[in-house]
């Protein structure tokens, strides 16, 4: 199934030794995500050594948008951090998209050479990912993303007694689609469960991705996956 998965891939320069799989907000596509982090940062998000994976969700009855069918990788019952999360859509996405990551351990990469995360709601869907099922990857990042008061992935952390990843967020105050203080709560949550926690808040930023952000991700993301070549 994860092979009906469309996907946008920036190839690394050299020899691959890492991955980052990087899932766009609702409505996007991986070209889509790709191609406005590059119009922000004048240039692809490419590194030496690590391939930068951008899949695209299926499109799925979304009903927030009155069930409208959207690229969307799970269904909410609202846009809020106040309501149950849409378990079964997002389970099923964790398994198909646990697939690409295995694609990439079968291609020689070990768990703890990738980085999964996302933008708004995929940020939210690689949090659930990384420390619901693949909890020995290099670290996870949210950009303007949150998860729901009551998240599931908040147990799992909890009754896990390995360490968890660690995990870049970053959110503009101004976002008016997804809280800034549904991000903050999400990172203090965790925190509080001992997931190393980094919490970058950008003033005036809106629900949207800027140059300092991403050059501060691509820092963090290089901190995680050294190249091991050089």
């Amino acid at each position: 199934m994860a092979m009906h998965l469309q996907r946008s891939i920036v190839a690394q320069t050299k020899k691959h030794t890492a991955s980052l799989i990087f899932l766009h907000g609702s409505g996007d596509t991986g070209h889509g995500i790709r191609a406005w982090i590059k119009d922000v940062l004048k240039q692809d998000l490419v590194f030496q050594h690590i391939r930068v994976i951008y899949p695209t969700a299926p499109l799925r009855p979304y009903t927030p948008m009155n069930g409208a069918p959207s690229n969307v990788w799970f269904d909410r019952f609202k846009i809020s951090n106040n309501c149950p999360e849409h378990l079964e859509s997002m389970d099923s996405m964790c398994h198909i998209l646990s697939s690409l990551v295995d694609e990439e351990v079968k291609a020689g990469i070990a768990k703890d050479r990738i980085i999964l995360g996302g933008f708004s709601m995929g940020g939210t869907m690689a949090m659930h990912l990384a420390y619901r099922f693949h909890q020995q990857v290099a670290g996870v990042f949210a950009l303007s993303g949150f998860l729901n008061k009551d998240s599931v992935v908040y147990q799992a952390v909890q009754s896990t007694k390995t360490s968890m990843p660690e995990l870049f967020q970053s959110h503009g105050n101004n976002d008016q689609l997804v809280l800034y203080e549904w991000g903050k709560e999400s990172c203090s949550h965790l925190q509080s469960l001992g997931v190393k926690t980094t919490f970058n808040t950008f003033p005036n930023l809106y629900h949207e991705l800027c140059k300092s952000e991403l050059e501060q991700l691509k820092s963090w993301i290089l901190h995680k996956l050294p190249n091991d070549e050089q």
